[in-house]
């Protein structure tokens, strides 16, 4: 049965690898579909349809550089002398003997850093592997690659950095503002106290790790592991960062100077402290708060702006993909806020489903979605505005309807290649190596999450 699972997991990996186009072309098809169902679904005019994507493609524009400076933020937290020193130690806690010790360390690792920041998540894990395969030489280096991905796969969605709640929760965001008819896609602001402290999303979080962590560690083969050599792992470590050179000029001490991070974390903190002490956690805690804090921690962790400016620059390279893509989507996102699209397509789903099926059909959708368009941010600005009216009209919350969507959006990242692309380039693997693991552990999380749609409150 796991031969016949394994050989499922690859020939999908090559299908994919073979057939799905580059990011940002699968916006442009997914740009003259909604275009198609404007003119052919709706009846709106040519003109009038290419007017809407052009009022709409500037509208993201803040929403687009709040992500890109969560990925630079996460990367320069990362990038730092501490961090390195924190995995040479960690990674050396299991018992080199006993390789199920190490796949734990590292799926809860991927947990941890998945609940608290998709980003640091996807790069912390892929400098992170390294070491372990280090400390850990009789580890499958394609189950530690699996464990690694569990963060993403399961858990990232409900956590603190949730790209769906954040943005509900966050002051004048593209929801909030009204259609042509006057109707908004949402009327209120909604807390993460409501939404990623709701105790379903919490238990849920839990089974789900759980449930990954359990399979992956079930998976590893007792006899015949695919092991690294020590001569393979040298070249795979991450170099600490360089120090930087002996001051030569005034510049250079100006530039040095600890009381410019002093400030700047002065000023980002104190304001968000204020905040959470007189309006209380759940309303301050915005994709604003978020960046804060992790800005705030990668200024500490560097302690100087040379350093800390050198990570950000590296960070720069990862986020480009957010950079040049949300203006396309922000276009879909004018298709559906200018026209009657989104209606169109709310009355659609409400067809297809009921109250009780609507939540599964949400988390379907929404995972098979995610295989091809993997920004979770860009893909529920496009799709919030009809999924969360049709589940209006059966009768599903708000936030029933946002679980579901974060849900399938976190699962089918387990068979999706673009997040695994950072920890693929470190270890020198394939996608196909490993997603015969990612797979069976996706099945699973599937069948789980499954019954937690038909079982989630519809008015949660």
């Amino acid at each position: 049965m796991l031969t016949i699972l394994r050989k499922c997991g690859s020939g999908l990996s090559s299908f994919t690898e073979k057939w799905v186009p580059d990011a940002w072309v699968i916006c442009m098809i997914l740009t003259l579909t909604a275009i198609f169902l404007c003119i052919f679904g709706v009846g709106t005019s040519i003109e009038e349809t290419i007017l809407a994507w052009g009022e709409g493609v500037w509208s993201l524009l803040g929403l687009g550089m709040q992500f890109t400076i969560a990925m630079v933020a996460a990367h320069a937290c990362v990038s730092s002398r501490p961090i390195y020193k924190l995995f040479s130690w960690l990674s050396s806690l299991p018992n080199k003997s006993e390789p199920i010790q190490a796949l734990i360390l590292a799926g809860l690792f991927s947990l941890v850093t998945g609940y608290l920041n998709w980003a640091l998540c996807l790069v912390a894990c892929a400098l992170f592997t390294p070491f372990m395969l280090q400390n850990n030489p009789k580890v499958d280096v394609r189950l530690l690659i699996c464990a690694s991905y569990l963060g993403l796969g399961t858990v990232w969605h409900g956590g603190l950095s949730g790209s769906a709640p954040l943005i509900l929760a966050t002051p004048e965001n593209p929801l909030l503002l009204p259609n042509q008819e006057g109707v908004s896609v949402v009327e209120r602001l909604y807390p993460v106290t409501e939404t990623l402290f709701n105790t379903f999303n919490l238990i849920f979080l839990f089974i789900i790790g759980a449930t990954g962590l359990l399979i992956t560690c079930i998976l590893h083969p007792k006899d015949n592991a695919r092991v690294l050599t020590k001569e393979e792992v040298e070249k795979i470590m991450p170099k600490p960062p360089a120090n930087l050179p002996a001051p030569s000029r005034p510049a250079d001490y100006i530039d040095r100077f600890r009381g410019w991070v002093l400030l700047a974390v002065i000023l980002l903190a104190y304001p968000l402290g204020h905040s959470i002490l007189t309006q209380g956690f759940g309303t301050s805690w915005t994709i604003n708060a978020y960046n804060i804090t992790f800005l705030v921690i990668a200024l500490l962790l560097h302690g100087n702006a040379p350093s800390f400016l050198t990570a950000v620059r590296e960070g720069v390279t990862s986020a480009w993909g957010i950079i040049i893509q949300f203006p396309f989507y922000a276009g879909i996102f004018g298709l559906l806020q200018k026209t009657d699209l989104g209606d169109w397509l709310g009355h659609l789903f409400a067809t297809i489903s009921s109250t009780a099926t609507y939540p599964w059909v949400v988390y379907t959708y929404s995972g098979f979605m995610n295989l091809f368009v993997p920004s979770a941010g860009a893909k529920w600005m496009i799709e919030a505005p009809f999924l969360i009216p049709a589940g209006e009209a059966l009768n599903v919350s708000v936030i029933t309807t946002l679980l579901a969507y974060a849900y399938g959006d976190s699962t089918s990242n387990l068979i999706q290649p673009f997040f695994a692309i950072p920890i693929l380039a470190v270890t020198r693997m394939r996608f196909g190596d490993v997603v015969g693991y990612t797979f069976i552990v996706a099945a699973a999380c599937f069948l789980v999450c499954s019954v937690a749609m038909f079982t989630i409150p519809s008015n949660l």
